[in-house]
């Protein structure tokens, strides 16, 4: 008669699942020393016997035994067989029946940081997706993006270049990306003050590390994005909305912000504000300035999308006239490829050091091959090319998507034509807000709920709507699709 961990063992033996049979053998073996079914010095069947009991190939058997024999489970008794390993601790008595537990249908005992409710990025799967900016991935010529691999490529195999490097990051991007900031945006740096990052939002997360202690109070938008002050909170800091309207910031809110808490940062994004793409008027950027110094706390200005202008000349950023109060994050996902997670961090050696400290702590370095790729595209003038060929589409995609608005949404929808960014903002009136994105979601529209960017209940509500990355038949179904979910 077999015993019933024999029969039980067989059971969960299956050959049509991905798992090899011997790894299948070798997880229920210890599930069952684990759970104390096996105790210290029992012997197992032979190999042949347990191929038979199993229904396998016996040498499926034998490595199994053996791979448990190398990592201490079962020892080898010579003639005498296979047993359980004398040396290992007495189980844990469990009330699992013999069900197999999977990551999937575990128990979580221990204690950790659930997620919010909403989660912050928009979930994949089928239906139609609407951004809130991103970039035409399809007009970059991947060609050249190959091409600049090959030769980053062969670079490194040249120089043993496939080595650790830099948690900075790659030398040649860190100079490329500070001639483009010298050059375009007037900011006085060199590679010494660049730290190349995985993307904007890891770049404004490694400075919340850098700046934050819990209790520390950061100062938002009433509207903003939403994963910056997620990542705020991560460190524990307290979140103090103020107000803003067309000019950009409230900055006397901003003083006062001051006077009442010990604000360590201030969010902007001053080019073209997020979500409602109005631009943060010169006064107000020397006002900011100027309380920076006063308070002491560092503005992170995070400067998305700073190519894409369209009414006139781009405004310099706060960290070219401001190097001192300003930790200044920039992307290059919306020049490139927002796939390539290319981020970068401007700011004073000190705290470029103290970000890139952080980076070795949580990831080593960069991806020096992608890095290099991307170099070679500043260096031999195939990103400005790309830039100045896809402004020009985006330019011309900007205003059939206003004339298409009007068109389609016109007498529910108010909006302002954004002097630059690749969104709009849009106000839906007297329209229920939560219930148009409830019935948009039952259609399979995928967009950021209005309430994402709220940071204060009762800070106007709106959507933001990326226009760049839809050709002009994407757009209109996306209009229409809103259209319908606003009807009812």
């Amino acid at each position: 008669m077999l015993r019933p961990w024999q029969v039980s063992l067989s059971e969960r033996i299956d050959p049509s699942r991905e798992t090899p049979i011997y790894m299948q053998i070798i997880q229920a073996l210890i599930r069952d020393i684990e759970r104390g079914k096996l105790t210290s010095g029992t012997y197992l069947p032979s190999s042949r016997e347990m191929a038979k009991i199993l229904g396998v190939n016996r040498k499926t058997v034998v490595f199994a035994y053996e791979d448990l024999i190398a990592q201490g489970w079962l020892d080898s008794a010579g003639t005498r067989g296979t047993m359980v390993a004398a040396a290992l601790p007495d189980p844990v008595k469990r009330q699992q029946g013999d069900v197999e537990l999977t990551m999937s249908s575990v128990r979580v005992d221990y204690r950790y940081s659930e997620p919010p409710a909403r989660p912050i990025a928009l979930p994949g799967g089928s239906g139609l997706k609407i951004d809130e900016g991103a970039p035409d991935g399809r007009l970059f010529p991947t060609e050249l993006l190959a091409r600049a691999y090959r030769g980053a490529t062969n670079r490194a195999a040249e120089i043993n270049g496939f080595q650790y490097g830099d948690p900075r990051g790659s030398p040649a991007l860190r100079e490329g990306i500070a001639s483009m900031l010298r050059g375009q945006r007037g900011l006085s740096v060199t590679a010494e003050n660049i730290c190349i990052t995985r993307g904007s939002q890891n770049g404004i997360f490694l400075a919340s590390q850098v700046l934050l202690r819990p209790g520390d109070s950061v100062v938002v938008e009433a509207l903003t994005y939403e994963p910056a002050v997620a990542a705020f909170r991560a460190f524990g800091a307290n979140i103090v909305p103020v107000g803003l309207d067309e000019d950009g910031i409230d900055i006397d809110a901003v003083e006062h912000a001051c006077r009442r808490n010990a604000v360590r940062a201030v969010f902007v994004t001053p080019h073209h504000q997020f979500p409602t793409t109005v631009s943060l008027r010169p006064e107000r950027r020397l006002r900011l300035l100027e309380l920076a110094r006063q308070f002491g706390f560092a503005i992170i200005e995070d400067d998305y999308d700073h190519e894409f202008h369209f009414h006139s000349q781009p405004l310099l950023p706060l960290a070219s006239y401001g190097p001192g109060q300003v930790i200044y994050v920039g992307s290059m996902s919306k020049l490139l490829l927002p796939a390539l997670r290319i981020g970068y961090v401007a700011a004073p050696p000190a705290i470029v050091d103290a970000i890139a400290h952080r980076v070795s702590l949580t990831d080593g370095m960069g991806n020096a091959l992608t890095e290099d790729a991307a170099a070679e595209l500043i260096e031999n003038g195939e990103l400005r090319r790309h830039a100045r060929k896809v402004w020009q589409v985006y330019s011309e995609r900007r205003e059939n998507f206003a004339a298409e608005l009007d068109k389609t949404l016109g007498d529910i929808v108010q909006y302002k034509m954004p002097d630059g960014g690749l969104a709009f903002w849009l106000r839906f009136g007297d329209i229920d807000l939560d219930q148009m994105e409830a019935r948009a979601s039952a259609m399979g529209l995928r967009f950021a709920s209005s309430r994402s960017f709220m940071t204060h209940p009762d800070a106007p509500r709106g959507l933001r709507i990326g226009f760049a990355s839809l050709n002009s038949y994407e757009a209109r179904t996306a209009l229409a699709a809103l259209r319908k979910a606003a009807a009812g």
